[in-house]
């Protein structure tokens, strides 16, 4: 919206945001005028210093300027097609500028004997325009003529605006004045037709709006009239509060509308945006253009191709015009008659031929569903009923009519409630408090949807109970029969227009989406890139047809067979919903599969689906085992194994379980199962493969698990954790110390020599380590025993680890003579567990848990020897499952071996006392109290 100011100043707004896109300042005077020629993106102005200035409107660049007229430029007209502008000034002349010709003044009309305030072209004549003057006159002028054609008196006082009417119909032009009149003339008659009267001020702005029938008329006195330009009956009058009214502009194609006023701008939409138009169910379209009633036929579109949201091709067939402005236009139920209503009037036509068939003063025109009847709402207090096109009763509803609504019941709103009425009897059969905005109704009469200006609600309509009770002859309350309607679903968006499909409501909504409800389900067919209005659905093509303000007709696939189908599950009709299935594309079942899923029948949904990750959901929510795992086999999906081992978990399916968390490379997971099912040979498998795959933790564990030290040793120096591994060797398998302690050092040495010579060993400073020997005897002692694992259910019969003395058991055994210590026996190895993994190894030789997509899972309870079965004495301790390394203080004791030699001090206890020696020792060349967490180059750490 282009705007020139009285301070010099110009803006462009975009009114749909109410942003200011672009501001120039043109002089220090005011700009009286301001014109878009957007053939040339330009701006062109005319200002109080005389001066016409055109500038470019993306780089707000002055592209010309020239001084036009020796007084102040009131008005500028651009040429539609030519490259010319009129301009008038308070010089009382008029010029045309060619700026082809480097603006030059092609021709200077001169008559008027005052101030020229408005000129304008003919839009039906380019070559003729009109001018309006402080003389009282409006003068015709021909281009290329110097001498006016005629000139058209009537006003008393100076005529400030003038208009041309845009239609074909009529003649006429418009003007206003001072003397608070306005005036329309027929400019081939050359008389004045109709004078409107009503402003209490000058003035200064008429229009004639090039596609409503209306007239806008703007004064001084802050009003803007809107009258009706075919019965001149003053429609409504607007005031904004916004002071004097000086400009009014409307744009073709559109129902917006500017108007410009001392204390700003307001821009306004007038009428409805929604087209007058109207299909029967075979396909024939009816719309108005202005007065002009057309046809077209969907079935000239052929066997073209026809593609979604693309415009249908039509043939367009001129029917002739409506005596009445078309507001709205509306098929009778068996698409024999049509309906036209606009200006409080209704005119009912024949179909086919367009014939007057009846007429009357309405507001608004519903049909009876059986197409014999109609209803009008003559006013705001009076409704009537027509049958055979005769009237058959009238009535005024309790609480005022705003709006009627056609269906298998009479709707009828007032301003807080909405009612429904029996056609026969006009009977009230339901009062609902609700600001309806539409009402429609399902064809079987069953279901119907109410909109407001938020959401809509889905109700069913139990006619049986309302037939129930009026046979009781009990008196109807005043809010109607309370069981005649159940709310279904409440739906927070915004219904533009709709219609059902079996129990399936199709709608547009706010944010230009296509629509359908059905069953508590929205299903999106297609998002629309402008607004769209509903024509119907025609069911041999499979698509719902839609239009758009300017009437072209766009159309999307909706496939029958899905309605049916849904409709029929809807009513609980499967035997229908069988025999429909088939007939559904392969590509629309996941989206049924989905309609079934949200109703409850997930089974029926799992053998519909063609999605193979919906079917996996509904598999997995259905706990159907087999399904699931034939799908997460296909899949190959860590995910989905996952997903199933967890159910599996829950279902107590613990070898499915185990499967899944292989493939899963869940090793945690298989070392929680493991445990707790007591699966010596997964425990086993896990270890290994969880080494393979350098899951320290898990291999750790899975290997104390089984009291496999050694091995636990060994993942510790594999893993780089020397310190913990040294510790770990004196703790519960002394003999493994030396070996350890020499990785230990020479890795120490290559960053700190004198760290690493400080460490010791057991077997050349005995002195230095009490009892270790005995340790080493305790250590062969226990060997055998802790080789032997019994199941969990015998942990009651165990004597308690923490009471046990393993030193002291070995030394009474050897004094015994029931162990003989051999000091030359080479220290026991870790387990070489591959030949009990077998099956677990790829080609390259290292453990890989994907390898099992590739061939049949082996479940552990096919290798030999479960836990269960291992032979055992439940009086001879053994190890149990222990997660962590123990940290509590175990005199002589063991668990899982635990030797501490006797010294009474913990594993915590003895690092802290390495690590207070090891301060003590001078690394640097300096004396003691060395820091180990310094950054000194030859710290420890």
């Amino acid at each position: 919206m282009l705007a020139s100011l009285y301070n010099g100043q110009v803006h462009i707004w975009n009114y749909e945001t109410q942003t200011m896109v672009k501001t120039f300042e043109v002089c220090d005077l005011p700009v009286r005028c301001s014109k878009f020629v957007p053939r040339k993106s330009w701006v062109i102005t005319g200002s109080d210093d005389m001066q016409i200035r055109a500038f470019n409107y993306n780089t707000l660049e002055r592209v010309h300027g020239f001084e036009a007229h020796s007084d102040y430029v009131r008005c500028i007209a651009v040429h539609p097609t030519q490259p010319f502008v009129l301009s008038s000034s308070d010089d009382m002349s008029i010029k045309l500028w060619d700026w082809d010709k480097k603006w030059q003044c092609s021709q200077t009309f001169e008559g008027h004997t005052h101030y020229v305030m408005q000129v304008t072209f003919n839009p039906k004549d380019n070559n003729t325009f009109a001018s309006a003057s402080l003389d009282r006159t409006i003068k015709v002028w021909q281009l290329g003529s110097p001498q006016p054609n005629y000139t058209l008196e009537g006003h008393e006082k100076g005529v400030n605006t003038i208009d041309y009417y845009h239609g074909g119909d009529k003649p006429y032009l418009i003007s206003g004045a001072d003397d608070r009149l306005v005036k329309i003339w027929d400019y081939q008659n050359k008389n004045c037709v109709q004078t409107l009267s009503g402003h209490a001020q000058n003035i200064s702005a008429v229009s004639f709006h090039p596609d409503l029938p209306i007239i806008l008329t703007g004064s001084e006195d802050g009003t803007i009239r809107i009258w009706h330009a075919n019965t001149y009956r003053l429609e409504t009058t607007l005031n904004y509060g916004l002071e004097r009214v000086w400009a009014i502009s409307c744009m073709k194609g559109s129902n917006s509308i500017a108007i410009g006023y001392d204390e700003g701008s307001v821009v306004l939409k007038l009428g409805r945006e929604e087209p007058a138009v109207s299909m029967d169910n075979s396909g024939k379209i009816i719309w108005a253009k202005h007065s002009e009633i057309q046809q077209a036929n969907l079935k000239t579109v052929g066997d073209a191709e026809i593609k979604d949201g693309e415009r249908l091709p039509l043939s367009v067939k001129d029917m002739g015009g409506s005596e009445i402005y078309p507001q709205t236009i509306a098929h009778s139920p068996n698409g024999r008659f049509v309906v036209v209503c606009g200006d409080g009037e209704y005119i009912i036509y024949t179909a086919m031929a367009l014939r007057n068939k009846s007429f009357g003063p309405a507001q608004e025109f519903v049909w009876s569903p059986d197409s014999s009847g109609y209803a009008i709402r003559e006013s705001s207090v009076s409704i009537k009923l027509f049958k055979n096109f005769k009237e058959i009763r009238s009535f005024k509803p309790d609480f005022g009519a705003d709006g009627i609504f056609a269906g298998p019941l009479l709707g009828v709103k007032s301003s807080n409630n909405l009612s429904f009425y029996d056609w026969e009897s006009l009977q009230l059969i339901r009062r609902i408090e609700i600001q309806a905005k539409g009402v429609h109704w399902a064809e079987n009469g069953e279901q119907l949807a109410i909109s407001t200006d938020e959401n809509y609600f889905v109700l069913k309509y139990d006619a049986n109970a309302v037939a129930a009770f009026l046979e009781t002859k009990e008196p109807v309350p005043e809010d109607g029969i309370e069981d005649a309607f159940d709310v279904v679903g409440d739906v927070q968006e915004t219904v533009k227009t709709g219609f059902w499909i079996g129990d399936c409501f199709i709608y547009t909504n706010s944010v230009n989406r296509l629509n359908y409800f059905v069953g508590g389900e929205i299903v999106t067919v297609a998002h629309l890139d402008r607004i769209l209005y509903l024509l119907g659905y025609i069911p041999k093509d499979n698509r719902i047809y839609l239009a758009d303000k300017d009437l072209n007709v766009t159309s999307y696939l909706c496939l029958l067979s899905v309605l049916e189908y849904q409709t029929a599950v809807m009513r609980r009709d499967f035997q229908t919903a069988d025999r429909v299935l088939p007939t559904i594309p392969k590509e629309q079942r996941t989206r049924v599969a989905q309609f079934l899923e949200k109703q409850g029948f997930k089974s029926q949904a799992l053998a519909v689906t063609a999605d193979p990750e919906h079917k996996f959901e509904l598999a997995l929510s259905l706990k159907d085992l087999k399904a699931v795992y034939e799908l997460a086999k296909e899949a190959e999906s860590v995910q989905k194994w996952k997903q199933l081992g967890a159910l599996a978990m829950k279902s107590s399916n613990l070898q499915l379980a185990e499967e899944c968390m292989f493939h899963a490379a869940d090793y945690t997971g298989l070392l929680l199962l493991a445990n707790c099912s007591g699966n010596r040979e997964l425990m086993t498998r896990l270890a290994t493969i969880a080494d393979d795959k350098q899951n320290f933790n898990v291999a750790f564990s899975a290997s104390w698990s089984l009291g496999k030290l050694e091995n636990c040793l060994e993942i510790l120096i594999k893993s780089g954790r020397l310190p913990e591994a040294a510790l770990f060797a004196k703790t519960y398998v002394p003999s493994h110390v030396s070996r350890v302690l020499a990785i230990w050092k020479e890795k120490m040495g290559r960053t700190n020599v004198k760290a690493a010579q400080a460490l010791a060993d057991p077997a050349q400073y005995p002195n230095l380590f009490a009892n270790f020997e005995d340790s080493l005897k305790a250590e062969q002692f226990y060997q055998a025993e802790r080789a032997e694992l019994v199941p969990a259910s015998s942990h009651s019969q165990l004597p308690k680890l923490d009471d046990r003395k393993l030193i002291e058991e070995a030394l009474a055994a050897e004094k015994d003579g029931d162990f003989k210590y051999d000091p030359d026996a080479l220290p026991l190895q870790a387990d070489n567990i591959d030949s009990l993994t077998e099956g677990t190894k790829s080609e390259g030789g290292q453990s890989s848990i994907t390898d099992h997509h590739d061939r049949d899972y082996v479940p552990s309870s096919r290798l030999p020897k479960r836990m269960e079965e291992v032979p055992h004495d439940p009086i001879k301790p053994t190890a149990t499952v222990v997660r962590n390394a123990p940290a509590e203080n175990h005199q002589s004791s063991t668990r899982n071996g635990v030797l501490n030699g006797g010294s009474g001090a913990s594993e915590s206890d003895e690092i802290d006392q390495i690590e207070e020696d090891l301060n003590n020792l001078d690394f640097g060349g300096g004396e003691g109290n060395h820091d180990l967490n310094s950054d000194n180059e030859n710290s420890l750490i």
